[in-house]
């Protein structure tokens, strides 16, 4: 199966679907806690989050959602708009899928797509829609000398 940057170096199309894994960790939750600033308690009390009538503290909604920028960050997908719809929670320690499928791009490279976000358990917990724009061809020839997720650019570098 390819990698997302080489589909992206082949120009994707409609209908192609990518996806991505991750299972989320309480060091996660902590770590996006203090990267938002979300500080809620239904992330970290299990008193609170029992009495919202849930099993257990939850990960944050956009940690889950962020999900979707490991398949659009490897595209070079540019995030124009992002509409979440979130069904579910998501305990620490569960493993989500996130299987984005474009369904439009037009002559501009203005595309469309749709995401799913399934848990272990095979039960949907997120849905999302978006908008962006695809790179073009130059940025596509770019794109074959940067970093891949097996390859990240050292933070320190950033």
């Amino acid at each position: 199966m390819p990698s997302f940057r080489q589909n992206t170096l082949n120009t994707p199309r409609p209908g192609e679907s990518f996806t991505a894994s991750r299972t989320f960790s309480r060091k996660d939750v902590a770590l996006f806690g203090d990267i938002s600033r979300d500080y809620n308690p239904v992330h970290y009390s299990t008193d609170f989050a029992r009495a919202k009538k849930l099993d257990g503290p939850i990960c944050h909604g956009l940690l889950v959602a962020s999900l979707l920028t490991e398949v659009g960050g490897q595209l070079g997908w540019l995030a124009s708009e992002m509409r979440f719809s979130f069904l579910k929670p998501v305990y620490p320690n569960d493993t989500i899928h996130c299987t984005m499928t474009i369904d439009a791009i037009d002559e501009r490279g203005r595309a469309g797509a749709e995401a799913v976000f399934t848990n272990q358990h095979d039960v949907v917990v997120l849905k999302a829609r978006l908008e962006g724009i695809l790179p073009t061809n130059t940025e596509r020839k770019l794109m074959k000398n940067l970093p891949t997720p097996d390859d990240p650019p050292p933070a320190a570098d950033l």
